[in-house]
């Protein structure tokens, strides 16, 4: 069986690029409305082998939202400076321990095997402590980053590893030079898996100067010594892309008409 895994959704409703976020309404192909806060937390529970998924915010009108469409919801303080550390904070108040995986509320097309593909790295080698996934980039997403940044939009995050995987960096930039071409680019996907005692860390290490200037929380992991596991994925058909800014909606609306395997 191994440890076990909780997921949890962070959301918060005043977001400085997209105020009200997880409460945007999505409408699927069979012309269903959904909240993204909804269909993040769909996309949660469908993955395989998870013990608990709880709906972690600070704000009543997303609780109110969550707990209308049956969500476990945990409330948090609204000074959290960002998606790890709402987890950290409601892990603490439930008691969470194994593994605890931040599958962040903007972020409704995960595919199940993404946060799967974490675990199953984590079990694998009790070493890691932080995993995150990372996605190849085909043309048609590295078009989309290069838009999103000639248009002045700060859109989806690229990763940069070493040879056994292991993160060296994460940008809002499209990195590395040359990504395309001969040089790999890959896609920073939104989720993260702890190991309890990294997770309960996270709130006390010192933020950096790249975490600021990057607005990436993962960075926090980086510039305090500790390692990132970049586990890489497959996309087996489906589209990956998150909920950033207003722009995004018919994007991932686009997405839910492709279907998921």
């Amino acid at each position: 069986m191994g440890d076990p895994v909780s997921i949890i959704v962070p959301a918060r409703y005043a977001s400085s690029r997209f105020p009200g976020k997880p409460l945007v309404a999505l409408r699927a192909p069979d012309g269903t409305v959904k909240t993204l806060i909804e269909r993040a937390w769909e996309a949660a529970r469908a993955v395989p082998g998870i013990d608990r998924v709880i709906v972690a915010t600070d704000d009543s009108r997303i609780a109110h939202a969550a707990e209308g469409f049956g969500a476990e919801v945990a409330m948090t303080d609204p000074q959290a400076a960002n998606g790890t550390e709402r987890c950290a904070e409601a892990a603490d108040a439930l008691n969470l321990d194994g593994i605890i995986v931040n599958l962040q509320g903007d972020a409704p097309l995960t595919p199940p095997w993404f946060v799967t593909a974490l675990v199953e790295a984590m079990r694998a080698d009790p070493a890691i402590s932080v995993a995150t996934p990372v996605l190849r980039c085909d043309a048609e997403a590295l078009a989309a980053f290069r838009a999103d940044r000639a248009a002045g939009r700060v859109g989806g995050t690229l990763a940069v590893t070493d040879r056994a995987g292991r993160a060296l960096y994460f940008s809002k930039e499209v990195l590395p030079f040359g990504a395309g071409g001969p040089v790999p680019a890959f896609h920073h996907v939104g989720v993260y898996a702890f190991r309890a005692a990294a997770l309960a860390e996270y709130p006390g290490l010192p933020q950096g100067f790249l975490e600021g200037a990057e607005g990436l929380e993962q960075l926090r992991f980086l510039e305090n010594g500790i390692p990132v596991q970049c586990v890489e994925v497959e996309a087996r058909g489906a589209v990956f892309w998150e909920v950033n800014n207003p722009e995004d909606v018919p994007r991932v609306e686009q997405a839910l008409h492709r279907g998921r395997e």
